[in-house]
């Protein structure tokens, strides 16, 4: 419980403070969104087109500092996060649950296969050391991994969309289509789903090999391995059960990190091939200096990562009850 306690405290605490910084950072910038989206027209600008525009965003300059900081984390704890300059005047938070199911789709999936295949093809390479699996695996998903997610996407889309005409180029559904639940959109989803998915998983799954191909040698160097193999357990079970196991246990963290950042969504991957996830969207509201958007994802996506160390960390206790002594 002690355990428990302690890392929800530390939760909160850097809740709070991420809260905080995600407030104060845009308010220390000059200017505001008004003025922004006035400069973007030439000419002199009209003194009370400029006070219209403050107050339709919300915006409220004899109002103190103090007083919109708690004004901000009530409305932020009441699921008020504002309203969209660029898609003015819908909600930031109906923008976001429309992009939000592409990026968990597409991103998520893609990092869950990526450290699935990525920890398991490690463990047997390392299992194998030595053999021809080890010696060809490891050093060319690490030349991959080193490649930048926008290179790989354009080479997949001149490859497979152009060249080949396998898959389709660019969005998340054909533009003909209406987003119905029925198997022929879902299939329209997924084909243009493949390229994007592949881009995140040939260039991530690299990494997950080499770490865990490091952690796996040296826990097979272990007491207790020798000791299962003098037991004569099976080799399958050693290498699962009493190394894999242990082998993984670093990797949470880094997975969980994943996750957190899997709200963002890759930004490079989506601007690339145009697909309408929480990246895109994000670059398009820095573009569009869309402060109120911008806040709520980089909340959004700090939050996400909080709470996905925090299960990592239960999980970890739990797998290892030796995490939970405090030194």
């Amino acid at each position: 419980m002690r355990f428990l306690a302690r890392r929800l405290g530390f939760l909160l605490v850097a809740l709070w403070a991420a809260l905080t910084v995600n407030f104060f950072i845009p308010r220390l910038m000059p200017g505001n969104p008004a003025e922004s989206m006035m400069a973007t027209f030439r000419g002199r600008v009209n003194p009370s087109a400029l006070h219209a525009l403050e107050a339709a965003f919300g915006i409220n300059g004899h109002q103190s500092l103090i007083s919109a900081y708690f004004q901000y984390v009530n409305n932020t704890l009441h699921g008020n996060l504002g309203i969209s300059i660029s898609y003015f005047p819908v909600p930031v938070s109906t923008m976001i649950m429309k992009a939000l199911p592409w990026s968990l789709g597409l991103v998520g999936v893609s990092t869950v296969l990526g450290f699935i295949l990525g920890t398991g093809l490690g463990a047997v390479a390392a299992w194998r050391r030595g053999g021809a699996l080890d010696s060809v695996l490891p050093p060319t998903f690490i030349v991959i991994s080193a490649f930048p997610y926008f290179w790989v996407g354009l080479l997949s889309i001149w490859l497979f969309a152009l060249t080949l005409k396998w898959f389709p180029i660019l969005g998340g559904y054909t533009e003909t289509a209406t987003p119905t639940w029925n198997w022929p959109f879902i299939g329209d989803v997924l084909q243009h789903a493949v390229l994007p998915a592949f881009t995140i998983l040939i260039t991530s799954i690299g990494g997950w090999i080499l770490t865990m191909r490091n952690n796996m040698i040296t826990v097979v160097a272990e007491d207790y391995v020798k000791m299962g193999r003098a037991k004569g357990l099976k080799p399958r079970r050693i290498l699962w059960q009493y190394a894999g196991r242990n082998a993984m246990l670093p990797n949470l963290t880094g997975f969980a990190m994943s996750l957190g950042f899997v709200i963002s969504g890759a930004i490079l991957v989506e601007y690339v091939f145009n697909y309408p996830g929480l990246g895109f969207m994000l670059l398009q509201a820095v573009q569009n200096s869309d402060y109120p958007l911008m806040q709520s994802l980089f909340l959004l996506i700090t939050v996400a990562v909080l709470l996905a160390i925090f299960v990592s960390d239960i999980v970890t206790a739990v797998l290892d009850p030796r995490t939970r002594i405090r030194s």
